[in-house]
């Protein structure tokens, strides 16, 4: 009988028969409710190869796709074309760690026309679908399929969020042989694993500005879609491809009662950590503590006093003066204001008349207020975390993190909606105000 391999429920299935012997040394395990030998659908590339090595005839039937007529327009730049390359290189398998606004949807663009097969896109946020369709539309001129936001349609390019990836990878995994994971990060949280997992596809393309994550789930990443095979950093392209920029820490003080109510909080929280063999230096010392909180007084009051002190030290009155003085410096720049609180924002939108976005703010109101800051009208936006990634952003030559956390993913982000090459040559800069002698310095120097 002829051994046939076949894709099933997010597996590749062998029907027929195959030498023991052989069959030990594939990536196959014996499945008893079929009475088949099943390998999961990512380890594809890798049991035909297998089976190949061992001289095994088999008939592949995991895949029956059309060839598509794709070709694009795009004029890669040198370091996007050493990207494809390298990724080329690896098999068509890996990651890219490109900076925000360096065009990494340019490079996989570029794949796509390359291999010119089914392709599915999948993305963290619906203002990610909304972008890669209406690119893909544009560039390629074909209907584009959109699992997400309200739709479930499926075409031979199809872009998908995570959440919708994740219901129905299993069921249409073999209808796409290239899948492009933006923000590739997020693929390492435990249920968007099984996307990755699910899909058969040998081509895959990872896109981030930061791989790594502090819970090391990166090297679950790069099992599943490839490790990183081209970097660079916001340093290296800065000047010729990005717009030359400038850091400036801001260190502010605290008003003698912020002070008070901050050493306070901070002494209470610093005392429970001396007697807890708690070090906080690890985020599973964090949620240990967390933990802890649920039962232990004690630890419940310093993680209490923790947040009162990060308040304090994020949202003190100063940082709002000094952002004053930096609009002064700056009256007609394109502004962005980045900061940890939704309570802030408001403040400063109330204080400064600059247009607010938060989580609370909908789809609808956060894309007219982006249209007019593009056209103009607005020269200054306040946000309180949501722009940081998945949302198509205007170019500004000013960004002020007034408060935010030690993630380097977030600073790279945050600092990434500056760095789009001006048009006028001009170079960017970002501040970063920092309440003086507070944890807030070790924070801010963490994340650079």
């Amino acid at each position: 009988m002829t051994l046939v391999a076949r894709f099933a429920d997010g597996t590749v299935r062998l029907d027929g028969d195959l030498d023991s012997a052989v069959a030990d040394a594939l990536p196959v395990a014996f499945d008893e409710r079929s009475g088949t030998l099943r390998a999961p659908a990512h380890r594809y590339a890798a049991l035909r190869d297998a089976l190949d090595a061992a001289g095994v005839g088999y008939e592949d039937q995991v895949f029956d796709l059309p060839t598509l007529d794709l070709s694009t327009t795009y004029d890669l730049r040198d370091y996007q074309s050493a990207a494809l390359a390298a990724w080329t290189e690896a098999g068509r398998r890996g990651v890219l760690e490109l900076p925000t606004g360096s065009g990494k949807t340019v490079v996989a663009v570029r794949a796509m026309a390359d291999l010119s097969t089914p392709t599915l896109v999948v993305v963290p946020t619906v203002d990610l679908l909304t972008q890669w369709r209406r690119e893909l539309e544009t560039e390629f001129a074909v209907p584009v399929g959109q699992l997400g936001g309200g739709e479930q349609r499926l075409e031979a390019l199809t872009v998908a969020t995570y959440d919708s990836a994740y219901l129905r990878a299993d069921e249409v995994g073999d209808q796409f042989g290239f899948v492009v994971f933006d923000e590739v990060h997020h693929l390492g949280g435990e249920g968007y694993r099984d996307i990755a997992r699910l899909l058969p596809a040998p081509a895959r393309l990872g896109l981030t500005a930061t791989f790594e994550r502090p819970d090391g789930a990166h090297e679950v990443v790069a099992d599943l879609v490839g490790p990183v095979v081209y970097d660079r950093s916001v340093d290296d392209l800065a000047g010729d491809h990005l717009a030359d920029y400038e850091l400036r820490r801001v260190e502010v003080e605290l008003t003698p009662t912020e002070r008070e109510a901050y050493e306070d909080a901070q002494g209470t929280f610093v005392d429970y950590l001396k007697t807890s063999n708690l070090s906080l230096s690890s985020g599973s010392d964090y949620r240990e503590l967390v933990k802890r909180s649920g039962s232990d007084p004690r630890a419940r009051e310093a993680l209490l006093a923790k947040q009162e002190a990060r308040e304090i030290m994020m949202n003190s009155a100063a940082k709002v003066d000094a952002l004053e003085r930096i609009f002064a410096r700056h009256p007609e720049a394109r502004t962005i204001v980045f900061t940890a609180h939704t309570d802030l924002v408001y403040r400063l939108s109330e204080r400064f008349l600059a247009p607010a976005i938060t989580a609370e703010t909908g789809a609808s109101e956060r894309r007219a207020i982006l249209d007019r800051f593009r056209e103009g009208t607005y020269t200054r936006v306040v946000a309180a975390n949501v722009l940081d990634e998945g949302v198509d952003v205007p170019d500004a030559s000013v960004g002020v993190i007034l408060s935010g956390s030690g993630s380097e993913r977030e600073f790279t982000q945050r600092l990434g909606r500056v760095l789009r090459p001006k048009a006028d040559g001009r170079s960017a800069v970002c501040y970063e105000v920092v309440s003086a002698e507070t944890a807030e310095e070790r924070v801010a120097d963490r994340r650079r």
